[in-house]
């Protein structure tokens, strides 16, 4: 298949895009625009290529996914949103350089393995319901009722979420991080990580269970 039809295989269902307007003006050959969403997607990018090929190569990926977008611009139609076709290029650019190079198991297998193997259920009443602010997001407020404020309006809390995303497995960091970091739908990051919605769903519930334990561990050992 060619690459930019590869490319252009996350642009598949109707959906409203906050980028739409930044589109626009890049087409009419906008530079405004175009660093505009560098600077809004650059991090989020480099977070995606590191879980596929080192730190050193993942500068070359992002740049790579950023040539593709002004390419492959005129072909985008809008179907899916800016973000997912821009993540799924991505995604596409750092499995190609890491199978070039050797360096990565196919993510197919991580997938197979994370969701194959056994691992105690958590309850669901510790995430947020269906009718919540942040469906199956964590119920943090009961957790964090004793810790000291100030180390949560420093960020420790966050930099402690963040590296204990970084030790997941690596098919569940990734679910993890385009969901609650990047703010990816399911079906989205179906669309960009090429998963069934049932294999997102279990991964995405495994690695939160384990975020939750890291939580209620650091909370209990800080508010004590």
């Amino acid at each position: 298949m060619h690459r930019a039809a590869a490319d252009s295989e996350a642009d598949t269902a109707t959906r409203s895009d906050d980028d739409g307007p930044l589109l626009t003006d890049l087409r009419t050959g906008d530079e405004a625009a175009f660093v505009t969403l560098v600077e809004r997607y650059h991090a989020s990018l480099l977070r995606l290529a590191r879980a596929y090929v080192p730190a050193s190569t993942a500068e070359d990926v992002v740049q790579e996914t950023w040539l593709a977008v002004l390419r492959g611009l005129e072909t985008f139609q809008g179907r899916a949103t800016f973000k997912t076709w821009l993540f799924r290029i991505a995604t596409n650019r750092a499995r190609t350089r890491a199978a070039r190079e050797g360096r990565s198991i196919p993510f197919s297998t991580l997938v197979q393995d994370e969701t194959d193997a056994s691992e105690q259920a958590v309850d669901p009443a510790r995430f947020q319901s269906a009718d919540g602010r942040y469906p199956g997001h964590w119920l943090l407020k009961p957790l964090t009722d004793g810790l000291p404020e100030e180390r949560v309006l420093a960020g420790e809390l966050d930099a402690v979420m963040r590296n204990a995303i970084a030790g997941l497995p690596p098919a569940q960091s990734q679910v993890v991080r385009l969901r609650d970091i990047d703010g990816l739908s399911s079906e989205e990051v179906c669309q960009v990580l090429q998963l069934t919605e049932g294999n997102q769903r279990v991964l995405l519930h495994r690695g939160r269970s384990k975020l939750r334990a890291v939580l209620e561990d650091y909370v209990t050992t800080r508010a004590n």
